[in-house]
């Protein structure tokens, strides 16, 4: 069996990067990926799949035609948030593939938001049409129920990636502390101001290392280049494309302030103590789910005084998950694998 797979990949975003890498890595054996990306020689350079460009028709159906399933790949591909077209791009794909009569899986995701009444249609419509659903967050799963969808839920995919090692990590000075920040309407000049002081003082109080992990570069690595310049020597920008390494930092690193999603997600499943700043639901959500501190970006301290001493307080006395929970977590998210042996393996089927 062939399977095309579709995602935000090959741009650059480290969090939907590790949701192809985990899509892989569960995808049954006797199943052929195929890959719709927005970078080939890359995505075929580091993953060794057959690619298709992402945003050509042409090569879209011709990917298609060629397969015998097709999966929306993980992570918030049906919003209409940050694009309106998001969910016709996606969507239609998906209905092609259900109009060919491909198996069709919507796996690892989430749904939402949808502002506008046609993207709620659009999604009712093809999340209905599908061979399986998993979803990742309970708002997503409240939603397929509202519209009598049967579904899985089951925490993000990326909770089992198989994290690797950085190599030359243990070299750098410890203890060590990763922030990940992204650009934002909301992530003002003020606000970037008062996090990089906080930061600043933070550093000075607990003598740590400061790890800058920028997931996009196109959109992270300018802010962090702001902060690494206002910080002592003791502190890197590291730049990683591989998600398994990416996630394998977290291992050495005592603590995570994060704004992105899977930056707390990987940070959480390496057994790192995480401090969240959101700005999106989803953040929100798993803060909720797994009792993680943090602030909306929204309503976030103007005092940086208040910042540094909330996250020396979480540094001194703050927990990571628990082995039980972890166990939980990585357990639940296998689900995601189940689905896809259920409905693509040859063998079992």
């Amino acid at each position: 069996m062939r399977a095309l797979l579709s995602g935000y990949y090959g741009l650059g975003n480290g969090g939907d990067e590790a949701l192809l890498a985990t899509l892989l890595q569960m995808l049954p054996p006797s199943v052929t990926p195929v890959v719709l990306s927005g970078n080939l020689e890359e995505t075929r350079k580091r993953y060794g799949v057959e690619v298709y460009e992402r945003k050509s028709l042409l090569e879209v159906t011709k990917a298609l035609r060629s397969c015998d399933a097709f999966i929306w790949g993980g992570g918030s591909l049906i919003q209409d948030a940050t694009s309106a077209l998001n969910p016709f791009y996606y969507g239609t794909i998906m209905a092609i593939a259900q109009k060919m009569g491909l198996k069709t899986v919507a796996w690892g995701q989430g749904i939402g938001p949808l502002q506008r009444p046609i993207t709620r249609w659009l999604a009712k419509t093809t999340f209905g049409s599908c061979t399986r659903v998993s979803v990742r967050d309970r708002v997503s799963a409240a939603l397929l129920s509202e519209w009598k969808i049967p579904h899985i839920l089951a925490p993000d995919p990326v909770w089992a990636l198989e994290s690797q090692p950085l190599p030359g990590l243990s070299d750098l000075p410890a203890p060590r502390v990763a922030v990940t920040l992204r650009n934002h309407s909301q992530l003002t000049p003020d606000r970037l101001h008062n996090l990089t002081r906080a930061l600043v003082d933070f550093q000075k109080a607990t003598e740590t290392f400061i790890l800058l992990l920028p997931f996009q570069k196109n959109k992270d690595l300018s802010i962090a280049e702001g902060i690494k310049a206002q910080l002592t020597e003791d502190s890197k920008i590291i730049c990683v494309e591989e998600p398994q390494i990416l996630k394998g930092i977290y291992r050495g690193v005592e603590m995570a302030i994060g704004m992105r999603l899977h930056s707390l997600i990987m940070a959480a499943a390496e057994e790192c103590r995480c401090f969240a700043i959101s700005y999106d639901p989803k953040i929100n959500r798993l803060m909720e789910d797994l009792d993680l501190p943090g602030w909306d970006l929204a309503s976030l301290p103007d005092d940086p005084n208040l910042m540094s001493k909330a996250w020396i307080e979480h540094y001194a006395n703050g927990e990571a998950l628990s082995q039980d929970r972890l166990k939980f977590m990585l357990d639940r998210a296998l689900i995601h694998r189940e689905i896809l042996f259920e409905s693509l393996d040859t063998q079992t089927s």
